[in-house]
């Protein structure tokens, strides 16, 4: 039934070239597993932002990886200097969403956020012999490691690779606490990359809008 489901949807997507070539390139995820993605929301009584992140690729991915190949870096964890964990687990690859679960599953969130590195360096790997592809970056918008992620993303455009930008629980250094508004307009500094390599922002406060946005920017809209 599943399968019948797929095939339907697939051939559903490609009655529109345009919508099936826009859905189905390669594409890398850029996972913020740092520190502060273990923190919970500004009144402590939200669950930790990991824990979110973990249920919406569940519900995402399955209905997203049978139409393009997909890939993961995750950056934070790991017994190195704190600003070299960046992880490639995999480049883009076939049915991707139980490895990229399991391994967003047995994360432990920690480290400090070499965002604007991890980014380039999926950047080499989705353009690894002349191909482009689109990059999704997972981020609670911080970059702690010195990186200048806006000249990253004039090095980028231009190149096929566009950059799409999930801020997801984004909250700046200190805030006040009677202005709930505005602890949630805060926007990640690597914006810069969407808007500069064509791609899109987009903001999630919980599961449900980070289900949302990942279908977004990764999903086939089914074309009738």
């Amino acid at each position: 039934m599943i399968k019948t489901l797929r095939a339907l949807s697939l051939a559903a997507v490609l009655a529109s070239p345009a919508a099936a070539t826009e859905c189905t390139d390669d594409a890398m995820l850029v996972f913020d597993a740092s520190g502060s993605m273990a923190e919970m929301g500004y009144n402590g009584l939200d669950l930790p932002r990991i824990m979110e992140a973990r249920s919406a690729l569940r519900e995402a991915l399955p209905g997203i990886t049978p139409f393009r190949r997909m890939g993961l870096i995750i950056y934070g964890p790991g017994p190195n200097d704190a600003c070299a964990n960046i992880d490639l687990r995999f480049g883009p690859s076939v049915d991707a969403a139980e490895a990229i679960i399991g391994a967003v599953d047995r994360i432990i969130p920690e480290g400090d956020t070499p965002l604007t590195n991890a980014v380039s360096d999926a950047a080499r790997v989705l353009t690894k012999g002349g191909r482009t592809g689109d990059l999704v970056l997972v981020t609670d918008g911080r970059e702690t490691c010195g990186g200048r992620p806006c000249l990253l993303a004039a090095e980028l455009a231009g190149t096929g690779v566009t950059v799409h930008v999930i801020g997801f629980r984004v909250r700046g250094s200190s805030f006040d606490w009677q202005s709930v508004d505005d602890v949630r307009n805060h926007q990640t500094v690597a914006r810069c990359l969407a808007d500069k390599t064509g791609g899109e922002y987009v903001p999630a406060e919980s599961t449900e809008d980070l289900v949302r946005a990942l279908r977004k920017v990764l999903g086939c809209p089914i074309v009738s």
